[in-house]
């Protein structure tokens, strides 16, 4: 890194400018100089630099002032400030606007060096979590977790709130809004995301065999118990552990959930000592758990310590203006996967957004993969849609009212003219859908704003 880092030195005497530069590429530091703080802003604006060094005492543009509008140029900038009139509040004033440390005149060589490697260092650091957090999300979307509505904006904030926290999480959502997903985005998220993520249908087992999945058991625990079996809690030591449809967990078997969230640990069925565990538990449901606390049929003990913190995924009928956004995402994975490139028209886009999708986004997907194998030149219409859909879409009568404007509205236009109006009518519902954010939708629409610009001008 000292070999590549850029260095901009930063004061009006000449002396000390010099002695910095050759201190600096001695070490192997490409040098810049700047003799007040105007000149040091014109070469920030033209050049990238990892680090400025500058004087707090200069005319006309003081250091501090410099260093305060070299932050608003290039915010990563790493400042070590230089002083011979060292006070605490001229040290704090620095702090305050972003300097990572001060040196005093006459400085110490070493002093210097020292302070000049942290600083590089730690900016560095600060980039790498920034680059880092931006590719979770690109490689992630929040683990393909996808829609512009203000009821998913609030699930990602909350995922990146938390995910990188050990706190219980429990979400909650009806069948098929992703919980999943949202489950492996906060594991992929967290500090535990190099370590296992293990998931576990709670509702698919009877409780013996819940237990023994949980806890793993002994050889000779019972009748075809021929060797130990390591449990799902032990797998994913370190890491994080999904107890999906949780609601369903038998009363009894609560009680032991209760007390390895409560101390740490399990014990194996047929086991005599206990195993410590270090693992970050996820629950999910789409039942009513405050219904079954009601009923006695969940503990409530049991359901605080897994309700730390909720976090509720919306159904998809109350956030239908993502509907074209999750088809797009679903088109994309289709071509990833058979290299075709499917499309809807826009008939079939509003008779989607028409139905009220009691399975979700599990659902909608399954409807585009279906409707992408039954479609005739990889253009799905209203009749490759299932039944139900293209029955709600008549009841809306979306077919003929986008017939007879096709034909009143266009009659004796060019085929130009008619493909540019339908072209511009698309992109302002995708407008319409992400409530006027034209960055979202050209996102969206798979285009760049420029050419978003120019076909929604182009008249």
């Amino acid at each position: 890194m000292s070999e590549k880092a850029r260095i901009l030195v930063v004061d009006d005497e000449v002396s000390i400018v010099e002695v910095l530069k050759a201190l600096l590429n001695r070490e192997g530091y490409s040098v810049s100089t700047a003799s007040d703080g105007e000149e040091a802003l014109e070469q920030l604006r033209e050049d990238k630099y990892d680090l400025m060094v500058s004087d707090i005492r200069m005319q006309p543009m003081d250091g501090i002032t410099l260093l305060r509008e070299a932050r608003k140029l290039q915010n990563h900038l790493g400042v070590i400030m230089i002083t011979a009139y060292a006070t605490v509040e001229t040290a704090v004033d620095a702090m305050k606007s972003g300097a990572f440390d001060y040196v005093c005149k006459p400085f110490k060589i070493d002093e210097l060096l020292l302070t000049v490697q942290r600083a590089l260092s730690y900016e560095h650091v600060l980039q790498e979590n920034e680059t880092l957090k931006e590719n979770l999300r690109t490689r992630y979307h929040f683990e393909n977790l996808v829609g512009d509505h203000q009821s998913m904006r609030r699930v990602y904030a909350m995922i990146e709130k938390v995910a990188r926290t050990d706190s219980t999480i429990l979400i909650l959502g009806e069948s098929g809004t992703g919980k999943e997903l949202v489950a492996r985005a906060l594991h992929n998220y967290s500090l535990r995301s190099e370590r296992p993520f293990v998931g576990i249908n709670c509702a698919a087992l009877p409780e013996t065999l819940l237990e023994s999945e949980l806890f793993g058991y002994v050889k000779g625990a019972f009748t075809g118990a021929n060797k130990f079996k390591k449990g799902l809690f032990e797998s994913a030591d370190g890491g994080t552990l999904l107890l999906d449809e949780v609601g369903s967990i038998p009363v009894d078997m609560q009680l032991k959930l209760l007390r390895v969230l409560e101390e740490r640990e399990i014990r194996p069925v047929g086991g005599t000592k206990n195993l410590p565990v270090d693992v970050r538990i996820v629950a999910a449901t789409n039942e009513n758990l405050d219904d079954k606390l009601s009923a006695n049929e969940f503990r409530e003990d049991l359901y605080y310590r897994l309700s730390v913190i909720p976090i509720e995924l919306p159904p998809l009928r109350e956030r239908i203006f993502d509907v074209p956004l999750l088809v797009n995402h679903f088109l994309k994975q289709l071509k990833e996967r058979e290299g075709r490139i499917i499309s809807l028209d826009n008939v079939a886009i509003r008779a989607l957004q028409c139905y009220n999708w009691p399975g979700n986004v599990r659902e909608l997907e399954n409807v585009i993969n279906r409707a992408g194998a039954l479609c005739e030149n990889n253009r799905v219409t209203l009749n490759d849609l299932p039944t139900k859909i293209i029955d709600r879409a008549k009841e809306e009568d979306i077919h003929q009212e986008a017939e007879k404007e096709d034909v009143t509205k266009f009659r004796g236009s060019s085929l130009k003219g008619f493909l540019r109006s339908k072209e511009r009518e698309y992109i302002q519902d995708v407008l319409d859908q992400n409530n006027g954010d034209k960055e979202a939708a050209a996102k969206a629409l798979g285009i760049s704003l420029a050419t978003f610009y120019r076909k929604m001008g182009d008249g």
